[in-house]
C-alpha cells in the first residue's frame, strides 16, 4: 500500500468504475447468491446494538474484531474480540493487552484504512468529517474480477478479469493483497513465526507443492471463489490426490485427509487457529517446522 494519498486518489477517479454485487447478480446469479453466503461476503458490517463499537470486521466463521471510531482523526480497534470457539470475547489477536490500538485516519502508514479496503469492495471515501466510508460492505465480485462498470454497459466487447486463467504465482499476488498484510507481530520473513500463518500466500509460496507445480497451484486449486470456505478436511484429498495419486506412507494415516498431516492447525491463541500452508511434513508436536519439505 502507498499510503492515505493513493487511498483518496483512487476515491474520486475510481468510484464510476464499480457497480456492486447486485448488478453483477443480474446476469450471474448462481455466483452471486453462492458467493452472498461466504465469510468474504460478510468480512464487514456495522455493528448491531448487541455488540460492541460501530463496525464489525470478520465473518464470525472463527472470530470478530470490533472497530469505533473515536473523533475526526482517530478509529480504535478493541482490544477484545468474539471467538466462535468460546462464544466468548477474549484479547484482539496481535493486541498486547485489552485497553486496543488507536488509529489516525491520515497516518501514513494508512493502517486503519487498509482494514477497511481489504474487508469491503471498491473505493474508499473519507468524508468531510474524516469519516471513512466503505463503498460495498464485504468481499465481493470486483475485488478479484476488477472494476465492473465497464463491463456492465457493454458485457461483449468488455471482459472482466478472470483470476481463474492466471497462475499460480499471480494469484500469490492477487489474495496476498490482503492475506500477506504486516503488522507489528509479523517481521515479513519468519516461516516459524505463528502469527505468518494468517498469511497463507507466503507460506504457501514457501512449499515444495507450490514451487513444483509450474503455476497449476494457486489459492482456487482448492478453494472456490464462489461458495463458503469448505471446512470438512477430506473435501480436499481430491486436489491433493491429482499430483499425489500413488503415494505410498511409511507410517500409518489411519484413514487421515491429507491436509489433516501436511498443513496441521497452527493455533495463535487458546481461540484462533489456521492451516499452515506450507506444505510439508510435521511432526505431531511442531506444526511449523517441516521434517521434509517433500
Amino acid at each position: 500500500m502507498r499510503g492515505w494519498a493513493a487511498f483518496l486518489m483512487c476515491a474520486v477517479t475510481c468510484a464510476a468504475q464499480y457497480t456492486g454485487a447486485a448488478v453483477c447478480s443480474r446476469c450471474h446469479p448462481a455466483e452471486a447468491r453462492s458467493q452472498e453466503n461466504s465469510g468474504h461476503a460478510h468480512a464487514l458490517a456495522k455493528s448491531t446494538p448487541k455488540q460492541p463499537g460501530q463496525w464489525a470486521f470478520g465473518a464470525g466463521n472463527q472470530a470478530i474484531t470490533f472497530v469505533s471510531r473515536l473523533n475526526e482523526t482517530d478509529y480504535l480497534e478493541h482490544g477484545e474480540s468474539w471467538y466462535r470457539a468460546s462464544n466468548a470475547f477474549a484479547i484482539t489477536p496481535g493486541h498486547l493487552n485489552t485497553d486496543g490500538l488507536r488509529y489516525r485516519v491520515f497516518d501514513p502508514s494508512a493502517g486503519i484504512l487498509r482494514c477497511f479496503a481489504c474487508h469491503s469492495t471498491g473505493p474508499l471515501q473519507v468524508a468531510a468529517d474524516g469519516a471513512i466510508v466503505p463503498s460495498e460492505l464485504g468481499v465481493h465480485c470486483e475485488v478479484c474480477h476488477g472494476p465492473g462498470a465497464a463491463h456492465a454497459a457493454n458485457p461483449a466487447k468488455v471482459r472482466p478479469r478472470n483470476p481463474g486463467r492466471v497462475d499460480g504465482m499471480q494469484m500469490n499476488a492477487l489474495c496476498g493483497e490482503c492475506h500477506r498484510i504486516q503488522s507489528s507481530a509479523d517481521d515479513g520473513s519468519n516461516l516459524l513465526d505463528p502469527w505468518n500463518s494468517r498469511h497463507q500466500p507466503l507460506l504457501l509460496a514457501a512449499s515444495m507443492c507450490f514451487q513444483k507445480s509450474a503455476g497449476k497451484l494457486s489459492c482456487i486449486t482448492c478453494h472456490s471463489p464462489h461458495q463458503p470456505l469448505e471446512v470438512k478436511q477430506t473435501k480436499y484429498d481430491a486436489a491433493c490426490i491429482t499430483c499425489h495419486a500413488n503415494v505410498r506412507h511409511t507410517t500409518a494415516v489411519l484413514g487421515r485427509a491429507c491436509s489433516g498431516c501436511h498443513m496441521p492447525p497452527v493455533r495463535l491463541n487458546a481461540n484462533l487457529a489456521f492451516a499452515n500452508h506450507r506444505i510439508a511434513i510435521y511432526a505431531p508436536d511442531d506444526a511449523l517446522s517441516p521434517i521434509s519439505k517433500h
